[in-house]
């Protein structure tokens, strides 16, 4: 019998066509458990909140969520570098597994927010390591062929996860089951396909080696993230950014993450090695990944908020509209990764990507009470385009640009920055928003009133209140009343998007700087994988 340091230097060739997509089929299912999560949630949330009288609890029901995903997303990579990649991601699936049974069998906000928290557990392995593994069985200059098929499980969930969330809250019940509690019950099925597709195709030869936990680095990022998303996405939105608990939720969000790099320039086995950012690519990647989250997705996830209240589109045809936005993410995504693989030239994608969205966003405060859907589809098709082009991009320049013994920790991390950059730009356009509706709305209804009395016939104070969480209230006005605060929801998604786009362009300006490598070839990658496996026991 072969010892493990034997086996950890025995020539292995390289995964075929066939067991690639083999590997892929399972790391696809368990990607759309975790990405699917992320909107199919917020889209049923008023229902839940109903059912469980819970309105002062709700944002938990998210923030519990991303706290555990972000957190332990650096974590994943780490691990799965020391007990190899395929126990590490059956773990998480089987973790969002457990969370998700849970979260749908809950029967108060409290178990549900707990419940959410062991799913978020289980996300970060999901989200980092599917990147992590890819870089293990396709060469760079290969990846290209298959990015699609990832493009493709993005652009799916950005439109099923509201779609499916708007169809199974709109059900009071579904099969004896309360329809919401669908939300998380649609993933089991899911989640046992993805572990049987892992155990059959998944055999990775990451050979374990001599390790050395790092806790106190885990513990420290853990709690500097958690200060960071409490302050960004709870305190912050709720009793105002400049309030006693999110300044101190923001001030002990940077001391813990002073903390955690001191300590990590000194730790045998950093959770995220400092060295790491000696290197061009990555830091500038990581940055570019923050910036794409921040601009991107923070303000995305207002286009169907414009659907629903200016539009008054309802859940489920809010969510069919974003189609043209998955259309982008997709065909891009193919076109791009072809040529990468044809001509191995990446540095020119991210840059029309990034000026694509910034454009699309742009454009995006144009929009109107009456702009037609061809219109808006053009918008949300450009950004999907743009995203399309850059999102698995900038990856696969990080992974050519590391050393093969940093891959999970390297890729984890642009994973974490990503979902960082998400998570802020989400808390701070939602502020935005708010405030600027917060003085558009009075002003309208100061101005109507002056101008035209009888136009206020009818609406209360109670009533006003209810435009946050409820948009038919908007059917009990006057035509001259509705007609303001339209307008006024319009004016201030505009500020919305002028925000973002300065944040996209300088995503742009960034791109720029990325130095193009040549991108190493399925044998030259092969090799290095085998020489990084052999040092371990050397």
């Amino acid at each position: 019998m072969s010892t493990p340091a034997e086996q950890a230097t025995e020539t292995r060739e390289p995964l075929s066509h066939k067991e690639i997509l083999g590997v892929l089929s399972g790391l696809m299912v368990g990607m759309l458990l975790a990405a699917l999560d992320q909107t199919i949630v917020s889209t049923a949330l008023k229902k839940i909140v109903e059912d469980f009288d819970g309105l002062s609890h709700y944002t938990w029901v998210v923030t519990a969520y991303l706290l555990t995903s972000t957190a332990s997303t650096p974590l994943y990579g780490k691990i799965s570098d020391l007990y190899g990649r395929r126990p590490v991601f059956q773990f998480a699936i089987v973790t969002f597994l457990v969370g998700s049974f849970l979260a749908g069998a809950s029967q108060n906000m409290g178990q549900l927010i707990a419940f959410r928290a062991i799913q978020g557990l289980g996300a970060g392995g999901l989200m980092s390591l599917t990147f992590v593994i890819i870089g293990d069985v396709i060469a760079p200059r290969d990846r290209g062929k298959y990015q699609g098929y990832f493009g493709g499980v993005w652009g799916l969930s950005s439109v099923a996860g509201p779609l499916l969330g708007g169809f199974f809250s709109d059900h009071s019940t579904l099969f004896g089951v309360a329809g919401w509690r669908w939300i998380f019950y649609i993933n089991l099925p899911f989640g046992i396909l993805a572990l049987v597709l892992t155990s059959a195709s998944l055999h990775i030869h990451n050979q374990k080696r001599a390790h050395k936990i790092d806790f106190l680095g885990a513990f420290l990022i853990v709690l500097a993230v958690t200060s960071l998303l409490l302050g960004v996405s709870v305190y912050g939105p709720q009793d105002g950014w400049g309030n006693i608990h999110t300044v101190a939720a923001l001030v002990g969000a940077l001391v813990l993450s002073i903390v955690f790099v001191l300590h990590e320039m000194r730790a045998e086995e950093p959770i995220l090695p400092m060295y790491l950012f000696k290197n061009h690519t990555f830091s500038l990647t990581s940055a570019l990944g923050f910036i794409i989250g921040a601009g991107m997705f923070g303000a995305i996830v207002m286009l169907p908020l414009y659907l629903q209240l200016v539009k008054g589109d309802s859940a489920t045809v809010s969510g069919l509209k974003l189609i043209p936005f998955m259309l982008g993410i997709v065909s891009m995504s193919i076109y791009s990764g072809k040529q990468i693989s044809k001509h191995g030239h990446y540095k020119r994608f991210p840059i029309i990507g990034l000026v694509l969205v910034t454009i699309g966003i742009t454009l995006m405060s144009t929009l109107k009470e009456n702009t037609s859907y061809g219109m808006l589809a053009v918008f949300a098709l450009l950004i999907g385009m743009g995203l399309g082009l850059s999102m698995q991009t900038i990856v696969i320049a990080l992974q050519n640009a590391v050393d093969f013994k940093d891959l999970g920790a390297a890729t984890s991390a642009n994973t974490f920055f990503r979902s960082i950059g998400s998570t802020i730009g989400v808390a701070i356009f939602g502020t935005v928003y708010t405030n600027r509706l917060g003085t558009y709305l009075p002003a309208a209804i100061a101005d109507l009133k002056e101008k035209n009395p009888a136009a206020l016939a009818g609406a209360t104070p109670e009533a006003f209140a209810q435009l946050k969480n409820n948009s038919a209230v908007l059917q009990t006005f006057t035509p001259e009343l509705r007609a303001s605060v339209l307008h006024s929801f319009v004016q201030s998604f505009h500020d919305v998007f002028l925000t973002a786009a300065p944040l996209t362009f300088i995503g742009f300006l960034m791109a720029l700087f990325l130095r193009e490598a040549p991108l190493k070839t399925n044998e030259a990658y092969h090799s290095a994988k085998e020489e990084a496996q052999g040092e371990m026991f050397g």
